[in-house]
């Protein structure tokens, strides 16, 4: 009897772009991965869920990066940045510190789960204040809010932790939070309860 494949669950999307969109070419690679039943997850950060045979899992990431489809590890990692539509443009908006920002920070490991939001104006519909860590563009800066919790009947919004912060800043001072809790969190534990437990001060000390 042959012993049933471990499939491997892969979050997808198109890349830091104008909000979250696919395009038919992309849609058409994931159908070609999936077979007849099988269900794509959305999930509320702007990804999909897939299973794919472990096997296959090199060969998948190569033919969805062909067409422009970005994959992360499902689990106790960062996941890729939530964004706004970038209504005004990508300059204005600050697209291309949205994409170093992820290349630098997602997928990775971390206690659990983290969330980072990053929108490029003060309107927020990428609900930066919502998120484990949030990040809200101001004419040519930065703000930085940490802590917010969007689930359950303790839901709050985070709050800032800088303001006004050039793009290698943000970097540095998003890695290095990403860095303290990846060494000062307990297993499983929420960054928001992370953040309670040690404060703030701990955290960009």
């Amino acid at each position: 009897m042959n012993q049933k494949e471990k499939m491997v669950k892969l979050a997808v999307n198109g890349g830091i772009s104008f909000g979250a969109k696919l395009n038919a070419k992309q849609l058409a690679v994931i159908a070609e991965h999936m077979n007849d039943g099988d269900e794509l997850e959305l999930t509320t950060f702007q990804q999909l869920y897939i299973e794919i045979a472990e096997s296959k899992v090199e060969l998948v990431r190569e033919k969805f990066k062909e067409v422009g489809l970005s994959c992360y590890p499902v689990g106790n990692f960062v996941k890729s940045l939530k964004t706004c539509n970038f209504c005004k443009g990508e300059e204005e908006e600050g697209m291309p510190v949205a994409k170093e920002l992820n290349h630098r920070i997602a997928g990775k490991t971390v206690p659990f789960t983290l969330k980072v939001a990053y929108t490029g104006c003060p309107i927020g519909c990428g609900e930066p204040m919502l998120s484990d860590i949030g990040i809200m563009k101001m004419r040519d800066h930065y703000n930085l809010y940490v802590g917010g919790k969007a689930k359950g009947k303790d839901a709050e919004v985070g709050f800032l932790l800088k303001e006004n912060l050039t793009p290698d800043e943000l970097y540095d001072t998003v890695e290095k939070i990403i860095a303290v809790y990846s060494q000062m969190g307990k297993k499983r534990e929420t960054f928001y309860k992370f953040l309670k437990r040690i404060g703030r001060d701990q955290l960009i000390s």
